[in-house]
């Protein structure tokens, strides 16, 4: 018998089967009647921070959002989409639960199953369309070599996917083939790397992501052509909204964090494959800092985590193109007090519990202007986008 569990021996349901406690239609963010209720420092925050993206918008420089999915839960998707939309954040990041709250409001307008309850019927997140379709929705888009956000925004917008037809995909599988055969010589670094052996590199690639979409094609009996998925509520939609408006909008999964590694559909090379085009893309938007503005929300590990990665990255390049990137500024928003001063004390010693506040204790050493808020994230975006849509340009 296998060590290894198997995913098939699970009782799957259709998701319209599932209790939710949220409902995007009623509980979704409208900016003109929300009640705002921050403190004066909050307030202080949020005009700080608008006079900077405003800044940030006239020099062209990356304006960054991270978040969790709370923000999602919370209804504000809509007000993130309408910052996206009006130009005022060029990139949006979130973790794997944010794209599939984002990705059920859309689908079914509702979202948030009750966890102690299904967790002890050992039912938690197993849900069919939940499961194949954002699976199925991410192998195809490794395919198409998109990244993982943009591959559900993708299929949002498209209202489903395109499944190739076996020929096509056979086709791909035997280009990487014949220069796995051929001698090539070992690809250099990317600054020297010649624009034949970036093609020979995305050939291989490509061939991976096509067996990957072969596989899923025979193990579910997929047919050729559009799958079609209905999203009728996909104006609640972050991922489809910055789709549509061609601003990035990426995701930073972990391996069995998420509800959608229950399902069979479950690729996790096609889910690296698409994730690790999401880093490289943040880590692009994140060297294009030098006078933006980076936002971080309630996403207390996966911000500070690939964040620094992505700014030591951006800085290393930059060095050697005798730039630096220091103008910037970060802004945390928490719902949680700090008990710190970072800004006024520095780093707080060991003994302090504050020194493991991981945002802070990461974020402050980035160099650049942090500042710390602890707010409602609903009544600080609420405010940071009726304070940016006052003033005109």
């Amino acid at each position: 018998m296998s060590e290894y569990f198997s995913r098939d021996r699970l009782e799957i349901f259709p998701l319209a089967r599932r209790v939710n406690k949220l409902d995007i239609r009623r509980d979704a963010i409208d900016p003109a009647t929300y009640p705002v209720e921050l403190t004066d420092e909050a307030f202080r925050d949020v005009e700080a921070t608008a006079a900077e993206l405003r800044r940030a918008k006239k020099l062209g420089a990356a304006r960054v959002l991270t978040y969790g999915a709370h923000s999602i839960k919370n209804g504000l998707g809509p007000v993130l989409s309408r910052l996206a939309e009006g130009g005022w954040l060029t990139h949006l990041t979130t973790n794997g639960a944010g794209v599939i709250h984002d990705w059920e409001f859309a689908f079914q307008g509702e979202s948030g199953e009750d966890v102690r309850r299904y967790a002890t019927e050992g039912q938690f997140g197993i849900w069919e369309e939940t499961g194949r379709f954002i699976n199925l929705a991410i192998i195809v888009g490794a395919y198409r070599g998109l990244g993982y956000g943009a591959s559900v925004g993708q299929t949002i917008l498209d209202e489903g996917f395109e499944i190739p037809t076996d020929a096509e995909l056979r086709d791909a599988i035997a280009a990487g083939s014949k220069i796995a055969d051929e001698a090539v010589p070992p690809f250099p670094s990317a600054a020297s790397q010649s624009a034949e052996l970036a093609q020979l590199a995305e050939t291989l690639d490509r061939a991976a992501a096509a067996a990957d979409l072969l596989r899923a094609k025979r193990r579910f009996a997929l047919p050729d052509g559009k799958l079609e998925i209905a999203h009728p509520f996909r104006e609640y939609s972050t991922a489809f909204r910055t789709r549509r408006a061609d601003v990035r909008f990426t995701c930073g999964p972990m391996i069995g964090c998420d509800i959608i590694y229950t399902h069979p559909a479950n690729d996790c090379a096609a889910i690296g494959r698409a994730a690790q085009r999401d880093f490289l893309l943040y880590a692009d938007s994140v060297s294009k800092l030098e006078g933006g503005v980076y936002l971080s929300v309630g996403s207390a590990v996966l911000s500070p985590m690939i964040f620094e990665k992505s700014l030591a990255m951006s800085r290393n390049v930059a060095r050697q193109e005798g730039r630096s990137i220091t103008d910037f500024a970060i802004h945390v928003v928490d719902l949680a007090e700090s008990t710190w001063d970072w800004t006024r004390d520095g780093e707080p010693p060991q003994t302090d519990p504050a020194y493991y506040h991981r945002y802070c204790k990461t974020f402050s050493r980035m160099g650049g202007r942090m500042t710390y808020c602890g707010a409602d994230n609903r009544s600080w975006f609420v405010a940071l986008l009726n304070e940016l849509e006052k003033t005109p340009e």
